[in-house]
């Protein structure tokens, strides 16, 4: 453990790429295999599953404390991190003890969701008696799922090519998919044995760069392919070895959630990789996005689901084919064996459609009828362009639609955590309904860090009532808050629900009369629907 808080000391304390890869090749050289596997298990974003629930934490640190209920809250409202604020409240460890990450992590973190609330308080505690300063920090880190240390997944493979010599590309996809923490997997990892794709194992996928200047700098359009951008649930489909495999961008694996793609995939032939899109689809056209999310947190879909939502894979990009990985060849290549493929597949199976455009201002044009299609916008891909790893400027470029936007009220506001800590930043806002204000977004983002510090003064000015950690202040701020759909909602007052809201501009310029209505956003809401 005692070398896993150095790594962690050292990436918290740089900001310099490359110190943060020495940091971490330093760290991998050095440290036991088991232990290994482990942190690159929490450094590449992968979470433990969640044993307790933040709330008890809170409890028992303040018994441990003898600090009441409300004053535990007020720390952690101070601290804005619950780790930090669980370390320091907790009284410094009686029996310190130096554990491998490893072994906490197996003996002490792990067995904690087959143990009974009382036996996970009792091994918690424990665990405080033993651990101290930032080992119990990290501890907490991990056992709440809340570790992050400011590093990109790229800069961890890039620190393991330089350990094992594996160009960083291949770690990458030896890192898709599922994987054991353990020093078995960490030493097949950096060998530098030429490995074929494990059966059922994703590639990493490609990702786009927004397109912020003009399309024509892009140059010549006939270098370009054009195809919609699909709202729906980034994805990879997978044949192989007479099996079958639907992972997500989020290395989620779905298959059983989505039982008409599994049967269609079926029909494909053994050694198919496709990258696209989960589109719920009816009548030759995506339905609204809201019908995609009715299925997303199904583990098991019924016959009126499947039937209400049903779902297509629209397929834009092979990456392997009869077995072989074919990421390497230019677009155009692998555009034209994807057509090949998906010819005689069945309906549940298509082929993202390229637009033709003779100049820009046509494709232009296109993107405009964006919202009337249920699509983001355009994807611009050259068509020389190899399938690459992660985010890539220059081959691949997302073109999308300006958002909506709405001008709502700040009502509500309660302090943010981490940087933030100490700082109202997080905000509910609402519109008009007849005479009164009814909430429809919370948006943490989007205004500079001078403005957010002036408008915590503004609040803390302002306030009218206190709710716990939420402060009920004058209806006087109007915010342009953009976002990308909306669409109905019961759980909500307003009837609505926003797609990503996030604050776009603070209109000072506007009183709270003249923001918008909630009729406004019904009939946006509605036509958005049909």
């Amino acid at each position: 453990m005692d070398l896993f808080v150095q790594l962690y000391r050292r990436l918290d304390q740089h900001t310099r790429t490359n110190d943060k890869v020495a940091a971490l090749e330093d760290y991998f050289r050095v440290a036991p295999r088991e232990d290994a596997a482990w942190a690159l298990f929490h450094l590449v974003g992968r979470r433990l599953p969640r044993a307790v629930s933040p709330a008890e934490l809170r409890a028992w640190a303040g018994a441990a404390s003898g600090l009441a209920p409300w004053l535990v809250e007020e720390c952690y409202a101070a601290a804005g991190d619950l780790a930090e604020t669980l370390a320091l409240l907790v009284p410094p460890a009686a029996t310190p003890r130096a554990w491998p990450l490893s072994a906490l992590i197996e003996h002490r973190i792990r067995p904690l969701r087959e143990l009974s609330h009382e036996e996970r308080r009792a091994r918690i505690e424990q665990s405080w008696h033993e651990l101290d300063g930032d080992a119990r920090f990290l501890y907490h880190k991990m056992l709440t799922g809340g570790f992050r240390v400011g590093i990109s997944r790229a800069l961890v493979e890039r620190a393991l090519s330089r350990v094992s010599g594996v160009p960083a590309a291949e770690l990458a996809r030896r890192l898709m998919g599922d994987w054991p923490p353990d020093a078995s997997f960490f030493e097949r990892l950096l060998s530098t044995e030429e490995r074929g794709t494990p059966n059922l194992q994703p590639y990493p996928f490609y990702l786009a760069y927004p397109l912020e200047q003009a399309v024509s700098s892009l140059g010549d359009p006939g270098d370009w392919q054009a195809e919609w951008k699909w709202d729906g649930i980034r994805a990879q489909a997978l044949r192989r070895a007479a099996s079958i495999a639907i992972w997500t961008r989020g290395e989620e694996l779905v298959t059983e959630r989505y039982p008409e793609i599994e049967r269609a995939l079926a029909a494909l032939p053994e050694g198919t990789a496709l990258d696209g899109e989960l589109l719920a689809w009816r009548e030759d056209r995506p339905l609204p996005f809201g019908a995609m999310q009715r299925r997303i947190g199904r583990l098991r879909v019924s016959s009126d689901e499947l039937r209400e939502a049903p779902v297509i894979f629209m397929a834009y990009d092979l990456l392997e084919f009869n077995g072989v990985d074919i990421r390497a060849q230019p677009l155009s290549e692998r555009r034209a064996r994807l057509e090949a493929v998906l010819q005689r597949a069945p309906e549940e199976l298509k082929v993202s459609p390229t637009l033709a455009f003779p100049d820009w201002p046509a494709l232009a044009a296109l993107r405009a009828e964006s919202r009337a299609r249920r699509v983001e916008g355009i994807m611009l891909k050259r068509r020389d362009s190899p399938y690459g790893v992660g985010r890539e400027r220059g081959a691949w470029w997302k073109w999308k639609v300006d958002p909506y936007t709405v001008d709502a009220v700040l009502m509500y506001a309660q302090a943010g955590h981490g940087r933030r800590a100490g700082l109202h930043t997080d905000y509910t806002l609402g519109v008009w309904n007849g005479e009164t204000l009814v909430p429809v977004a919370k948006a943490y983002s989007g205004l500079t860090d001078r403005e957010l510090e002036e408008v915590d003064r503004w609040i803390r000015r302002h306030t009218i009532e206190k709710h716990g950690p939420v402060r009920v202040v004058v209806p006087e701020l109007v915010f342009e808050i953009a976002f990308e759909g909306l669409q109905p909602s019961p759980r909500h007052k307003s009837g609505i629900a926003l797609r990503f809201p996030r604050v776009h501009r603070w209109r000072r310029d506007k009183m709270p009369a003249d923001a918008d209505r909630l009729e406004q956003l019904v009939a946006l809401m509605n036509a958005a629907q049909t």
